[in-house]
């Protein structure tokens, strides 16, 4: 797919659309990248089995969450999933914010189930491939009144923290990531219903100012919130988020196994 229907305002993704008029009304349209009478050219790149994709790192993906919620009438991911899981032993990493995520939770686990491979000679012994898989949940705040202004057309942050645990539960590698992290009500709280999920590894980042595509009259209702919710003036909630950010940070380091920041922490897991 590309564009995304979560429409979330912080989005940098927005930019890569060549269209004026796709960027300005970026979170309103998703495009399926296939024709009626046509296979899409991932599925068939992949069915082609030209080049084995065993042990390649594949990040699903990194612009467009793979499961929009159109997904559910195309299935599209599942498709290219199914091809993958049937042929190749990757190393793949999902990032979404959909609990629809879980509907794959099958061919996740055989992508993960080892195979033998020929013997490259007669003199070798047939190689054992396993695949590896992780699932990264996108969960930015534990407030719904923040969660709806910035990402006005996900699921709410306890459908998703629920899906990642059965993700988890389910025996497949799970991240959870606060990816910006927006502001947080209660951050002891917040730790606990992340703990509760069963997740071991974690990522933080901050939420950038500068960055993202802002949907038309958004901008200023959004940091008018933040500063509210912050207690500030809005000329001021710039500073005191980020003051925000580092007490929420130290109280997720402190509670959480595993907490990487930034781009390190999203470092290939396998």
């Amino acid at each position: 797919y590309s564009g995304c229907s979560f429409g979330c305002t912080y989005c940098y993704a927005a930019f890569f659309s060549r269209e004026k008029e796709k960027i300005d009304t970026w979170g309103k349209w998703v495009v399926a990248k296939y024709e009626e009478d046509k296979e899409n050219k991932a599925i068939e790149r992949i069915k082609s089995g030209r080049r084995s994709l065993d042990g390649k790192l594949i990040y699903m993906s990194s612009v467009t969450d793979p499961y929009q919620p159109v997904e559910r009438q195309l299935r599209l991911t599942r498709r290219i999933l199914e091809v993958i899981a049937e042929r190749h032993k990757p190393k793949l990493v999902v990032q979404t914010r959909s609990p629809d995520v879980t509907r794959d939770i099958d061919l996740f686990k055989k992508i993960e189930e080892c195979s033998e491979r020929p013997a490259a000679d007669m003199f070798s012994e047939p190689e054992k491939v396993c695949g590896r898989v992780q699932v990264n949940m996108t969960v930015t705040t534990d407030d719904e009144d923040i969660r709806r202004t910035f990402e006005p057309y996900c699921p709410s942050n306890m459908a998703r923290l629920k899906a990642i645990a059965e993700v988890q539960a389910a025996g497949i590698q799970a991240c959870i990531t606060m990816t910006p992290l927006l502001l947080v009500s209660d951050p002891h709280a917040f730790v606990e219903s992340l703990l509760n999920t069963g997740v071991k590894k974690f990522i933080a980042q901050p939420f950038h100012f500068t960055r993202g595509k802002f949907v038309a009259n958004t901008r200023e209702k959004a940091f008018d919130l933040m500063a509210e919710k912050l207690g500030c003036k809005r000329s001021e909630f710039q500073k005191e988020y980020l003051t925000h950010y580092e007490k929420v940070f130290k109280v997720l380091k402190d509670g959480l196994p595993e907490l990487g920041e930034g781009k390190d922490g999203f470092k290939p897991p396998f």
